[in-house]
């Protein structure tokens, strides 16, 4: 047992040292880290069998974890590793095989500048209700951006901030708010019956860590409805896509109600990517839509394809799409062309922008 828990030890220090967002773990294989979203295999640790992969496991879980995994066949949690690093865990199976992902939570969590957001993003910790979403695809950096605005909120308002998530995974450190996390599975039964609730516990902001349906989504819009300051990620690649699929996520006799709902309760949608920087590490490109009156109505209208062209056209009120995001980012010389044109969903009006600037 000894042995596993020196192997996990040592494979967890390898993770932050080496800078890792993700340490993978599946037989068969060697540790592979995820260094700048690239996959790197550990080549110096032997080969994961069976027996290791089971042993690690062992060590990450508790009994109740166990059991049940067993039953659900995947589970997430979060793993603290000896007061230096929190990790979020996936365990799951992969060929009758045990396999798991683990994610590297920062102890520190970084502000708006550490992040190298935009200076707008300080705005939306100032906002008192309404509904935020952080989207972009898995592993661009929503959680962090995330808890940069919540830590921002709690060091600039004397507000009671609840956090909705599963697992937990930044540790906010209470400053002038009173923070509580709420972990689904520990602390709540699910996302639902905690949202479902928490209007009781006399909260100012409310964070839930995911989206997961039509349910959480609509209990999320009417707390933002009644005074409440609501921020949320959705995994969705824009502020249009995000609107249609917040709406298709209700039957259609409710989307109508929905639709209304959503353009007056939503008051900004940021979606991010991280690219690889031409001098290491990565840097993030982000498409902001800030809720005006234009946008409203094409809410309610349901001509969400007309979205982008509002944003496209708002710079002055702090509006930036996601490609021209980008062409800053080449024109910086922070990141290549080839990137740019693989992480936009426009390539060819991406080309065009750079023609032109």
């Amino acid at each position: 047992m000894d042995d596993f828990k020196q192997r996990l030890d040592n494979l967890l220090t390898a993770t932050a040292k080496q800078g890792a967002s993700d340490l993978h773990l599946a037989v068969g294989r060697h540790p592979t880290l995820r260094i700048d979203g690239v996959l790197v295999p550990l080549q110096s640790e032997p080969l994961i069998t069976p027996d290791i992969m089971e042993g690690i496991v062992g060590e990450l879980m508790t009994p109740d974890q166990k059991q049940k995994l067993l039953a659900q066949r995947q589970l997430d949690f979060a793993y603290s590793f000896e007061d230096k690093a929190r990790f979020r865990v996936n365990v799951y199976y992969q060929r009758g095989y045990l396999a798991a992902v683990l994610r590297l939570v920062p102890a520190q969590i970084r502000t708006v500048e550490e992040l190298n957001l935009p200076p707008l993003l300080h705005d939306l910790s100032k906002l008192s209700q309404g509904f935020i979403l952080l989207v972009g695809p898995a592993g661009h950096g929503k959680s962090s951006t995330l808890a940069a605005i919540v830590d921002e909120i709690n060091h600039t308002r004397s507000d009671h901030v609840i956090t909705i998530e599963d697992p937990i995974e930044y540790l906010f450190t209470q400053d002038q708010c009173m923070i509580s996390q709420r972990e689904v599975g520990n602390d709540a039964l699910s996302f639902h019956s905690a949202l479902r609730t928490v209007l009781r516990q006399d909260p100012d902001v409310i964070m839930v860590g995911e989206m997961r349906d039509g349910v959480s989504i609509g209990t999320a819009m009417t707390a933002a409805e009644t005074g409440h300051l609501v921020l949320s990620t959705l995994h969705t690649n824009s502020a249009a896509q995000t609107i249609d699929r917040i709406i298709d996520s209700f039957p259609p006799e409710q989307q109508s109600q929905v639709t209304s709902q959503l353009a007056a309760t939503l008051v900004a949608i940021v979606s991010q990517r991280l690219l690889p920087r031409i001098s290491g590490g990565r840097v993030p490109a982000t498409e902001i839509m800030i809720v005006n009156p234009a946008i409203r109505n094409l809410i309610r209208e349901r001509k969400t394809y007309q979205i982008d062209l509002v944003i496209e056209t708002s710079l002055q009120e702090g509006m930036v799409t996601l490609n021209r995001s980008l062409v800053n980012l080449v024109k910086n010389k922070e990141v290549s062309l080839e990137n740019a044109e693989l992480y936009s969903l426009n390539p060819a009006e991406l080309r065009i922008l750079l023609e032109r600037s």
